[in-house]
């Protein structure tokens, strides 16, 4: 019996990292393409003549959808299986809609293309990360935490690379050449995670390809959604997007019509707030997995309301630029820590609806922040919208408070 368990064991973890690199990299192109058109924004506004409520109502649109197509997609998931072609189609429909967006003239036609943005991406997180945490189920803090870097990464170079072609190239040029990264990479991952695995006949990962019929997965729902675990920390979620969503559409508006930076220094802006949550988000995956998730949320989310209201005083000093960077430190660390906790608090089999059930609450708070952003923004001045930022990582907080210590102790 040890003989034949010895080999084994050294195997899985080379295939899994490998995968796991992949995937991270694919998660990297899903926040790649947001973050570029959150850098777009300014100019689309002002070539449209857009208002702050036109403009968050654009964040709206695609959030809503997200919220729509995150259920289903966590079902699809569950019961399919086939979770590299899966991931491949979301990162296709997450990049392809930007290159519709390039040849629209008109409003409607850009709400109806970030509406698709978000049905593509109400796909890839149902998948990757419930693939992630089951393949090690001892470490969720600190591999969902790697996921959870390369958003960051898209998130913090896109600013950059995109506000550096942005003074050479028009915006619609800039999105039709945007959209080839996403198409190489969803051929990359239907090789290697998919159906066309090219030159291997190594069976691929059970949890890759299982899936379960759709009788044994409505038996499990009643309990699902029994699970006080699940509906408070999606509901700290819902609450803790609002905040990180509204942030992202209203700060380069900020940066651009407040404080008149060009876009390479809005891009640079958003570089920073995404740089800072780069190197929190290990240490708190990590921290979590070692001393438990609660604490390390409640810090996080009480250091970023501390943040928000000191932008608020900063106004247009200096000083605004640098509370940008302590922002995304405590901003973005609690993502893959609350991703873990949802896992640890529910069934396995239905990992992909939990965490679709997670994400279609945050792209509820989402869309409706932006919109709410905009008018508070157009009533009172954008100064405002801070302060309406930090109650809602307060109430985000006091969500986890309510969470069921045996929980918190799971996760310890």
């Amino acid at each position: 019996m040890n003989a034949t368990a010895i080999p084994a064991a050294p195997k899985a973890p080379g295939r899994s990292f490998r995968d796991v690199w992949l995937i991270t990299f694919g998660h990297a192109l899903t926040h790649w393409y947001p973050s570029t058109f959150y850098l777009l924004l300014p100019i689309i506004g002002r070539e449209l003549g857009l208002s702050y409520s036109q403009i968050g109502l654009i964040m709206t649109c695609q959030y809503i959808a997200g919220a729509v197509a995150n259920i289903p997609g966590g079902i699809l998931v569950d019961t399919v299986g086939r979770k590299g072609l899966l991931m491949a189609l979301s990162l296709f429909w997450v990049g392809f809609p930007y290159l519709l967006m390039g040849f629209s003239h008109g409003y409607l036609m850009l709400l109806a293309c970030v509406a698709l943005v978000g049905f593509g991406n109400s796909l890839w997180h149902p998948t990757a990360i419930p693939t992630l945490a089951g393949r090690f189920p001892e470490r969720k803090g600190l591999v969902l935490s790697l996921h959870g870097m390369g958003g960051n990464v898209g998130d913090a170079t896109a600013p950059l690379v995109v506000g550096s072609l942005l003074a050479i190239l028009s915006w619609r040029q800039v999105v039709m050449i945007n959209v080839v990264p996403g198409m190489v990479m969803s051929l990359l991952i239907l090789i290697f995670l998919g159906t066309l695995r090219v030159g291997s006949k190594k069976p691929k990962p059970a949890e890759d390809a299982r899936g379960q019929s759709l009788a044994d997965y409505f038996r499990g729902v009643p309990a699902l959604f029994r699970n006080r675990g699940l509906i408070v920390l999606t509901a700290s979620s819902a609450f803790r997007s609002m905040t990180q969503n509204a942030l992202l559409t209203f700060l380069p508006v900020y940066l651009a019509y407040e404080m008149h930076y060009s876009p390479f220094y809005v891009g640079a802006g958003m570089f920073a707030l995404q740089a800072a949550g780069f190197a929190a988000t290990p240490i708190a995956g990590h921290l979590s997995d070692r001393m438990g998730r609660r604490s390390v949320m409640m810090t996080s989310m009480g250091m970023t309301a501390v943040v928000l209201l000191f932008m608020a005083f900063a106004g247009k000093s200096p000083a605004f630029i640098v509370f940008i960077a302590v922002l995304g430190f405590f901003l973005y660390a609690i993502r893959p820590v609350m991703q873990a906790w949802l896992l640890e608090t529910t069934p396995r089999n239905m990992g992909g609806t939990s965490i679709g059930i997670l994400f279609g609450a945050q792209a509820l708070g989402s869309s409706v922040a932006p919109l709410l952003g905009g008018m508070i923004a157009d009533r009172y001045g954008l100064t405002a919208t801070f302060w309406f930022l930090a109650f809602t990582i307060v109430v985000a907080n006091l969500f986890i408070v309510a969470m069921p210590m045996a929980e918190s102790k799971k996760a310890g």
